[in-house]
């Protein structure tokens, strides 16, 4: 028995030893940081690669793979080797709901990456068309009650959070409108001010130049709570009881199995950067609200939009292509 003990023993030392010295030099060359979310996230994601280069004194260089809803990107990230040279950052609908619209899904967000911090909320906003006459969300379900089948929502796609919201609001509500899926966020506001839809779910970033420019209208944000920029801007459920948002936030993550030392490396530079006066006030003017969390909090988020999005897509009838 002993010998074999002995030999276990020095195999294990053999795969620690150069781990360990891996993470004390770590990091040692550039860091890969790939962002399969689009829509002004680039600004944070670029904003935390230039702190995080002073900070390493490696390049983090950010690539853009938000393909096929951020799954191309998750891939690469799940494939590469948990040495804290790949990381992503990406956002709940391309991390969670993914699985829940493709039958070929095989990434497990709980299983297949490490946490490190949750980054930032997203301010999404419900806009409607100047013409429509309607100032809340309130007047927007009693004009949909009386219009059933006449209105219609843009959003960015099936089963993003956009589509979802409209679909909890459905349930809730009783109204029949019309869900009307773009690839992207952009073509739902151009449309919706070509008068080719009258509602669309939309974020704070891709919206604000045409609020402006009065070309758009917003009546509720979609969220926990009012957006200070916005503040007279109630939110859904103060007008609808009852009704519950769905998460949106963005998040830094590496392939499963990092190690500590490098995540919290990681997780204590992202934050620190991420909360500096100048990085939290570039966040916020484009609708992207800094909120930090431990690698734990944000792995009982994923938990609970888990079951957030299986009971709605369970309810809705949405099923995976």
């Amino acid at each position: 028995m002993k010998p074999c003990l002995c030999l276990t023993i020095a195999a294990w030392v053999c795969i620690a030893l150069p781990l360990a010295a891996q993470t004390q030099g770590y990091p040692a060359r550039p860091i890969r940081s790939i962002m399969t979310v689009a829509g002004g996230a680039d600004v944070v994601a670029r904003l935390v690669a230039q702190g995080l280069t002073g900070a390493l004194g490696q390049p983090v260089v950010v690539e853009t793979q938000s393909g096929a809803g951020g799954a191309i990107g998750a891939e690469a990230v799940a494939r590469a080797a948990p040495d804290g040279y790949t990381i992503m950052l990406t956002s709940a609908s391309a991390l969670v709901m993914n699985r829940f619209l493709s039958k070929s899904a095989r990434l497990d967000p709980l299983k297949d990456f490490t946490p490190i911090t949750k980054a930032f909320e997203t301010v999404a906003l419900i806009v409607t068309s100047p013409a429509l006459p309607v100032g809340s969300v309130r007047d927007l379900v009693e004009y949909a009650k009386r219009h059933p089948g006449k209105l219609s929502y843009g959003t960015s796609g099936i089963g993003t959070t956009h589509h979802l919201s409209g679909e909890s609001i459905r349930l809730l509500t009783g109204i029949d409108w019309v869900h009307v899926p773009y690839k992207g966020g952009p073509p739902v506001i151009t449309d919706l001010i070509g008068g080719e839809i009258q509602v669309g779910f939309s974020i704070l970033a891709t919206a604000a130049p045409f609020l402006a420019s009065g070309k758009i209208r917003v009546i509720a944000v979609n969220g926990a709570k009012r957006y200070h920029v916005i503040p007279n801007v109630p939110v859904v459920a103060e007008e609808l009881p009852g009704y519950e948002a769905p998460s949106t936030w963005g998040g830094y993550f590496g392939p499963a199995a990092m190690p500590q030392s490098i995540v919290d490396r990681l997780h204590d530079e992202i934050v620190r950067i991420l909360n500096s006066p100048e990085v939290r006030a570039k966040a916020e003017d484009i609708g992207f609200p800094v909120a930090t969390s431990t690698p734990e909090e944000l792995s009982a988020i994923i938990r609970r939009d888990i079951e957030y999005t299986a009971r709605i897509v369970k309810a809705v009838g949405i099923r995976p292509e």
